[in-house]
């Protein structure tokens, strides 16, 4: 029952035009008219059940428009680091779904479905380096908070924008859509650090699919 259902919630969007959804979302997500973002960010918290109270800004009438609410900054206290020396720090919010060592140049998506590093990359010569090394999958849901930070320190080498579909990165989706983490518009960040090379895969998603950094700016539309 739950695959008929995982099923029901995936194929419908083989037949939704991605980006013209996701470009229309964004206009809205900028629109700063007060009774418009104040609709669609009291709707949104509520639906996911939103917690501001560790944002710096903790109105969520305060913010200029609904992206701003959903991309909104953290306390500098909230997420405190761990003083452990070699400790790795987590780069989001979220949920992680699959973690590992890659075997044969694959990850595991969901149960029974594999994807390769190559194509997730964008090529076999950026994946050579990562071959039988470790990698966690973060599932960030829709109350999440929504920066990126870097799990050590290191240095960027290389920053690659692959375009792509935009399905949903749900629990249900991933189960379903073979490659998806492969098939989606992505970032791929590569990094020099003290421990060997590193590998951060911004991955967008349908009506989350604009991607920033702060060394590029909006990278995605």
């Amino acid at each position: 029952m739950t695959r008929i259902i995982d099923y029901s919630k995936a194929l419908p969007q083989y037949l939704l035009p991605h980006h013209l959804l996701s470009r229309a979302m964004g206009r809205l997500a900028r629109c700063r008219i007060p009774v418009v973002k104040n609709l669609l960010i009291d709707g949104f918290k509520r639906l996911y059940d939103v917690d501001l109270s560790l944002a710096i800004e903790t109105d969520p009438h305060g913010y200029p428009d609904f992206n701003s609410f959903f991309t909104r900054a953290l306390r500098p206290d909230a997420r405190p680091l761990a003083s452990t020396e070699g400790a790795v720090a987590s780069p989001v919010d979220g949920r992680i779904s699959q973690a590992g060592t890659m075997h044969n140049g694959s990850l595991l998506q969901a149960k029974g479905k594999e994807y390769s590093l190559a194509q997730l990359l964008g090529s076999s010569q950026r994946a050579s380096g990562f071959y039988g090394g470790n990698y966690a999958t973060i599932y960030l849901s829709p109350r999440d908070y929504h920066r990126i930070h870097m799990p050590l320190a290191g240095r960027l080498i290389e920053m690659v924008h692959i375009p792509g579909r935009l399905f949903s990165v749900s629990p249900a989706t991933t189960r379903v859509v073979p490659d998806l983490f492969a098939r989606n518009e992505r970032v791929v960040c590569l990094f020099e650090t003290d421990v060997g090379p590193m590998a951060m895969v911004l991955v967008g998603a349908i009506f989350v699919a604009s991607i920033e950094t702060v060394w590029a700016g909006v990278v995605t539309p």
